[in-house]
């Protein structure tokens, strides 16, 4: 499940925690966006629930330097030693530059050098080198991992798909239909052993398609008309399928940018109906190829009309229980 949960303050995360524990989910993975950081939601879950597995699904490449990242990915395999893993990516030039005041160039060999930096810094070595990005002097971990944590990269395209697949110990895949993902892991090509694949996944558990249908649009309008995601999807081959949804946004008509989206299109990317079905829906990721789906939970009438009690009974039926 991707953490934390929406209208539930972080210090009361420890039952959502244990909810999630209790319902047979094995991780918590956690975004960077605007909202939490990737870390202390995951430092939380570390003291509250020692059996769940965490992950950052993404920390940003360049929102932290080097040292810093390397540090924060130490002090919680630290705190969680073997059941952490830290996932990177490019994120995005609105996070990057408009919201951080970061320079977003050159992404993928960022991307790459980063990679390789914390390989080495969480390792304990020193590192003192010269990256094509950046340089970095004699810097050594005091504290560094018993047990370094597995790097996973996010990836879209065929260029950071291979990188994954020969650099990093796991991929994350996001905002792809079950049906994408075997053009996804055929990029990859070569892998290391005991690589994962991590897919986020958006799922919107009520019988009101309008709803959800709804809420994908503005989603999918929001995400997909980024530059890298469109070219994303353009690579999966839907072109012609979101050239209207593209076309309308670049006229400034958000509208009819949402209007022109396919609802078979919103039903494969925002998964959608009673949480049993939910889960047979993601299950098409597993049997894709996909180790660990990570749910994203959109809001509902039900969540928001039924209170904490909804969503324990969602979380449980998502993870294999009965209604409660």
């Amino acid at each position: 499940m991707t953490v934390p949960l929406g209208g539930i303050p972080l210090a009361d995360h420890a039952a959502v925690y244990r909810a999630l524990d209790e319902a047979g989910f094995t991780d918590a993975w956690s975004a960077e966006v605007a909202g939490a950081d990737a870390f202390t939601p995951l430092a939380l879950a570390a003291a509250w629930t020692p059996r769940l597995r965490l992950g950052t699904a993404i920390t940003p490449v360049f929102t932290r330097g080097p040292g810093l990242l390397a540090m924060s990915a130490a002090a919680l395999a630290e705190a969680a030693p073997g059941r952490f893993a830290l996932g990177i990516g490019a994120s995005s030039p609105v996070i990057v530059g408009d919201w951080n005041a970061g320079e977003f160039t050159e992404p993928f060999r960022r991307t790459r050098d980063v990679l390789r930096f914390l390989r080495s810094a969480l390792a304990g070595e020193t590192v003192d080198a010269a990256y094509d990005t950046f340089a970095v002097r004699r810097f050594t971990l005091e504290r560094p991992p018993a047990v370094p944590p597995p790097l996973l990269l996010a990836a879209l395209r065929p260029g950071m798909l291979r990188l994954a697949g020969a650099e990093a110990d796991g991929v994350i895949l996001n905002w792809l239909a079950a049906g994408d993902v075997p053009k996804a892991l055929a990029a990859l090509g070569e892998r290391r052993p005991g690589f994962e694949v991590v897919a986020r996944i958006f799922v919107c558990p009520t019988e009101d398609a309008a709803h959800a249908r709804a809420l994908g649009r503005r989603l999918i309008t929001s995400y997909l008309t980024v530059p890298a995601y469109a070219e994303f999807h353009r690579w999966l081959g839907r072109d012609e399928v979101f050239g209207p949804m593209w076309k309308a946004w670049a006229a400034g008509d958000r509208r009819g940018a949402g209007a022109a989206v396919p609802d078979e299109v919103v039903d494969a990317l925002v998964l959608h109906g009673a949480p049993e079905e939910c889960r047979a829906q993601v299950r098409r990721y597993a049997e894709a190829g996909v180790d660990v789906p990570v749910l994203a939970l959109l809001p509902t009438p039900e969540l928001a009309a039924g209170g904490a009690g909804a969503l324990f009974d969602v979380i449980n039926r998502l993870g294999g229980g009965e209604p409660r």
